[in-house]
């Protein structure tokens, strides 16, 4: 697709435009509106420390707290001030055609695409099923995203390795899957010297005002990604809590937290469903894509009502009549549910996706 007919507005969209302050908030993605109360307690402890530089031991300790969750060397470890950061760095591989697979997190394309990288889209039609064949064989970067935001689809990993060819780079941003119980399908264990893998701690954790996440792949590539960076990339805060987080303790409360996520999941399909709304299934992320009539109207109404949903119409392959909901607590479904009713025409009048 030429440069000159794509939205650089769309692709920038981010669901924090959406929830607005005041507005029950459905748009972003980040469980809880703050970090559980003992990494709060370990971030202020580091607070004394922030007159100095961090220096390169509490880097490579960060690192190798990284390594050892995924069972990686930590060579195979870049720190990164958020996966923004991860997605900013990619043009440094110099790719000839990079693809984007889409629908999908706009951000990549994006970085891509302002570097003057040369963009292909490989459009996804419903079921959002990933099919290798799809991308043109001259690719020599592909970005894809699993769980893939906002279709909520989790593609198979053996799929994903489908995807590599001599010459081609993978990038897989799994910046969701720590938030499905057992993490299946990621690769970010698997050591392959042509795939990268981003993570980031943003979500489960809520830290999106600290920023952090990180790569893991061959240490020839992060070498390349790394080039040209400041000093000091990562501040303290962001190495303290990139490290609390990959503590075997850490994981533990994360995959918890998955399993009741993915109950919340369960529950809050049925109820959409039950208004006659059209929830794409099977939905593996802590998200999900709705298939709504009037979708535009939909989001006005729900903000008026006080409700902060997600428009989807900025992902490539999806519509004005597409809504991304995050999964929430009860409580917080039942205003949901309330403000959709109130807003639907009638009942039952879902629309298709």
């Amino acid at each position: 697709m030429p440069s000159d007919t794509v939205d650089h507005a769309a692709l920038r969209h981010h669901g924090d435009v959406d929830a607005r302050p005041g507005l029950l908030d459905f748009a972003v993605n980040v469980q809880g509106s703050a970090p559980p109360p003992w990494l709060r307690a370990r971030l202020a402890a580091r607070l004394d420390d922030l007159g100095r530089y961090p220096s390169a031991a509490e880097h490579e300790a960060a690192g190798a707290a990284v390594a050892a969750r995924h069972d990686r060397p930590a060579e195979q470890v870049l720190l990164l001030s958020g996966a923004a950061e991860g997605f900013a760095l990619l043009p440094r591989l110099a790719p000839r055609l990079a693809a984007v697979v889409h629908p999908s997190f706009t951000e990549p394309e994006l970085a891509l695409r302002q570097a003057g990288v040369p963009v292909t889209r490989v459009v996804l039609e419903r079921p959002y099923a990933l099919d290798p064949a799809a991308v043109p064989e001259e690719a020599d970067l592909v970005v894809l995203g699993n769980p893939t935001n906002p279709t909520s689809v989790l593609h198979p990993a053996e799929t994903v390795r489908a995807l590599r060819r001599p010459g081609r780079i993978v990038v897989v941003d799994e910046a969701f899957m720590d938030a499905i119980p057992g993490e299946p399908e990621s690769l970010a264990a698997t050591a392959c010297p042509d795939v990268l893998v981003l993570r980031s701690l943003t979500k489960t954790w809520a830290l999106a005002g600290l920023r952090c996440g990180y790569l893991l792949g061959d240490r020839a590539l992060l070498d390349r990604l790394a080039h040209g960076r400041p000093h000091w990339p990562l501040g303290t805060l962001q190495l303290e809590a990139i490290r609390a987080t990959a503590t075997p303790e850490a994981v533990a409360e994360s995959q918890a937290c998955a399993r009741t996520l993915a109950e919340r999941r369960t529950a809050m399909t049925g109820r959409l469903a039950g208004l006659g709304l059209d929830v794409h299934a099977p939905a593996h992320a802590p998200f999900l894509l709705l298939g709504v009539p009037d979708g535009a109207r939909m989001r006005t109404r729900l903000a008026d009502l006080g409700i902060a949903v997600r428009r989807a119409d900025t992902f490539p392959g999806l519509g004005p009549d597409h809504l991304r909901v995050a999964v929430r607590a009860q409580a917080e479904v039942d205003r949901l549910i309330d403000g959709l009713r109130a807003s639907l025409p009638t009942c039952g009048t879902g629309g298709r996706g």
